[in-house]
């Protein structure tokens, strides 16, 4: 009997080449469930379960997601902003009016991707206050925290260095007080100015230098350092609560009545005394 186009798929999963390639295969149980997500290269960043408290609207949530979704619409919005750009001075300029004045929707897509860094900037301030005033930097989250501020740091870079980029009058001289206030730094003030604008002026390096780190070094780094920012979240125990954290437990379980490891009523408050 010939052999329907379920059998055929079921035999071809079943194939070395096919395990070779998706090793936990698919399942109702949640063993297979739990594996499909694992061992997805797209997937494996997020939980395989997720608390029913993580799922709730409160209103300094999202945060940190929010911060995300404006980096990537700055990504969507930057790439076709650099097809009608060059980096040059006596290009820059006129590409920056032909975008305003005659590329359709050239305009509305620049203005995005400038809100976009404003949102992102704020974005990411509010986040880091919210878990500096809720301690989420504690055990055993103090390496996302250093991962954290560095995000932080390339991302007013990023806004500094896009700054120039229109190369106009409020973009040469905003550049020119920021490297000055560079070269004020002891020690290193002139090296740091130098290196910045490739030069001792804001001129055509200073341009090809901002435009690099603004279109290609900066956007990778903060790609690799949020990759590593959401594994940490993931293997830190999720979103911080107070709640779920290891010392609150400990204590619980040492209040309760019982075995202190597996406690089977919780204490009342006279013995807890």
């Amino acid at each position: 009997m010939a052999k329907t186009v379920n059998q055929r798929f079921e035999a071809l999963r079943g194939t070395h080449v096919w395990r070779s390639i998706f090793r936990s295969g698919i399942g109702s149980s949640t063993l297979k469930r739990a594996l499909a997500i694992q061992q997805n290269v797209f997937l494996h960043l997020f939980y395989t379960k997720v608390r029913t408290r993580m799922l709730g609207f409160s209103a300094t949530w999202y945060l940190g997601a929010l911060t995300f979704g404006t980096f990537l619409l700055l990504v969507a919005t930057g790439i076709p902003l650099m097809l009608y750009y060059h980096p040059s001075v006596p290009q820059a300029y006129a590409d920056t009016k032909d975008l305003q004045f005659v590329v359709s929707s050239g305009l509305f897509l620049r203005n995005l991707h400038r809100w976009s860094a404003h949102a992102m900037v704020f974005l990411v301030f509010a986040h880091m206050f919210k878990v500096f005033y809720r301690g989420a930097y504690r055990t055993p989250r103090e390496f996302n925290w250093v991962i954290g501020v560095i995000l932080l740091l390339i991302t007013l870079l990023l806004s500094y260095t896009g700054y120039l980029l229109p190369w106009d009058q409020l973009a040469y001289w905003a550049i020119t007080v920021g490297s000055n206030i560079a070269s004020a730094v002891p020690l290193f003030g002139n090296k740091i100015h130098f290196l910045l604008l490739g030069g001792n002026a804001v001129n055509a390096n200073a341009l090809l230098r901002f435009y690099v780190l603004h279109c290609m070094i900066l956007p990778l780094t903060a790609i690799f350092f949020l990759a590593i920012h959401f594994w940490r979240i993931r293997k830190d125990g999720g979103l911080y609560t107070h709640s779920s954290e290891p010392a609150v437990l400990r204590t619980q379980a040492a209040n309760a009545v019982g075995n202190p490891g597996i406690p089977t009523r919780a204490a009342t408050p006279k013995e807890a005394q």
